[in-house]
């Protein structure tokens, strides 16, 4: 081959690889901006940001434009379906990894701005309000701030969309683990026992808790259990385990069954 030959041979390849890079950037860019998208971030990228995210099923809040805890957990979940750094922050690869799994996404009414808007992150009172992470008065079982938000993650992991009752009584299941001689003896230990909670297979442990669920953690905390005591629970429509079957059965609180 002579050395003309080869200088152009090289200049066709790197042509083409410069192609493919300069169609794949206008891909990411072709309707997202360049800025990095994080908590407080606000405007038109916020909007088509949680406009394909609900086309995925990740975010099923109020498209506002407005980049709160609720759309964090969003990306996050996104993130770790994704095999990506589930960091919550939305750089350019995140960008490219939704282009490309919403390739067929047009925004509707729904999902363009408004006039006005709430703010807060699209759920209402599924944003933290930073100030709910003091342990309650009544906690007399040695738990830490740091089980007391372990064990919030697990709750709005496990039952967020569940009545109220019902995420006490995930979070007094931990409680009564916790307890028994049967299981380990902390929070965290509990929580993360091989195979004993969803949240933590599928990753939604990580997810950051809203206040409901963390004055959930505090009402068990602080005695409320309206599991009466029960150590298992399971949503019928979704358990693959057929030994969990086989626990007698004590009430159920919304999809959840309870039992001992």
């Amino acid at each position: 081959m002579s050395y003309r030959l080869v200088i152009l041979t090289v200049c066709v390849v790197f042509g083409l690889l410069g192609l493919y890079t300069i169609q794949h950037t206008t891909q990411s860019r072709e309707t997202f901006s360049n800025a990095i998208l994080k908590v407080g971030s606000s405007g038109k990228d916020i909007y088509e940001l949680q406009g394909r995210l609900k086309a995925l099923g990740y975010f099923n809040g109020k498209v506002d434009g407005q980049f709160g805890a609720s759309t964090k957990n969003a990306v996050t979940w996104f993130q770790w379906k994704f095999g990506m750094k589930s960091d919550g922050i939305v750089g350019a690869k995140t960008k490219l990894k939704l282009w490309n799994a919403t390739k067929d996404w047009r925004p509707t009414a729904e999902d363009l701005p408004q006039a006005s808007n709430g703010g807060g992150g699209g759920q209402g009172n599924e944003t933290p309000t930073g100030n709910n992470n003091k342990l309650p008065a009544s906690n007399n079982l040695g738990f830490t701030e740091k089980d007391m938000k372990m064990m919030a993650n697990a709750v709005y992991g496990e039952s967020r969309g569940e009545p109220y009752e019902g995420q006490v009584a995930v979070a007094a299941v931990i409680i009564n683990r916790v307890k028994s001689s049967e299981f380990p003896n902390t929070a965290t230990g509990v929580i993360f026992q091989p195979g004993a909670f969803t949240a933590v297979a599928d990753g939604q442990i990580w997810l950051t808790p809203n206040d409901k669920a963390v004055k959930a953690v505090k009402d068990a905390m602080s005695g409320w259990d309206p599991s009466d005591g029960c150590l298992y629970y399971f949503n019928p429509e979704t358990a693959t385990s057929k030994w969990i079957w086989t626990r007698p059965q004590y009430k159920t609180i919304g999809k959840h069954i309870f039992c001992r």
